[in-house]
């Protein structure tokens, strides 16, 4: 299946969330507080949780603090409860975006996200309003330069559902259903190809190309509401070019 690769949007974001590690820190333990609240402790039982101690300990968040955060959660130390609230809304160029938070205000959050809509020539929606073009799934991104005929005999044998090869500049990405990532990721690392970058998120039917300023308005919203501190994360359907980072 061929399509268009989102290996240099993801490298950007990376890049700026990497710039903003402490406030990372602290979205990662929000999930893990509401990922050990809703299921358990146990991330031997607890999927969510599992991804979210993985995406911390990738960041080299200690484990410790790890350790501090599902204990708070479950009720061993004392905490702050947060809730989870999803956003809908669509950018300049006619682009869904869909903006997960976990907030302990919810007059606070609401506000600052339609701000950041507003700001940059968005409009929030109603509940339901671009949710249904998007499908909660698990991505494994290997770089450009990755062995195309490895991955994809490994990922058939791990039990992905599909493999995406990008012919512009080589990249892969492995699709899973999200029950399935964990198996799936853990029987890649076991064929020695761990991913470049993995997480279970969520996956636009169709993207949307924009360019030039409308492309800079989009690229503007998506930083700015992802660098809220309420904000867990931001998906969208935009296909943007180098030019959007200009």
């Amino acid at each position: 299946m061929a399509g268009h690769s989102k290996w240099a949007n993801i490298q950007h974001r990376k890049g700026a969330q990497d710039a903003k590690r402490g406030k990372m820190f602290t979205k990662i333990i929000r999930e893990i507080s509401v990922a050990a609240r809703t299921s358990g402790g146990d991330p031997g039982n607890n999927p969510r949780l599992r991804v979210a101690i993985d995406k911390a300990l990738g960041a080299n968040m200690s484990k410790d603090v790890v350790e501090r955060a599902i204990k708070k959660a479950t009720g061993e130390l004392e905490g702050v409860n947060y809730e989870e609230i999803r956003y809908e809304g669509y950018a300049p160029g006619g682009v869904a975006v869909i903006v997960d938070c976990l907030t302990d205000n919810k007059v606070r959050t609401v506000a600052d996200v339609r701000h950041a809509f507003s700001k940059f020539g968005g409009n929030l929606g109603t509940d339901g309003s671009v949710a249904f073009m998007f499908k909660k799934t698990g991505v494994l991104s290997f770089a450009p330069g990755a062995n195309e005929e490895q991955v994809t005999e490994a990922a058939i044998e791990a039990g992905a559902d599909d493999i995406v090869v990008y012919p512009e500049d080589g990249s892969i990405d492995v699709l899973t259903s999200p029950d399935a990532f964990a198996a799936v990721r853990d029987a890649m690392d076991a064929a020695g190809l761990k991913a470049d970058q993995s997480e279970v998120t969520y996956r636009a039917d169709n993207d949307i190309a924009v360019a030039g300023e409308t492309a800079q308005q989009v690229a503007r919203l998506l930083d700015w509401l992802e660098d809220l501190d309420d904000v867990q994360n931001v998906y969208s359907n935009a296909e943007l070019g180098e030019d959007a980072y200009a």
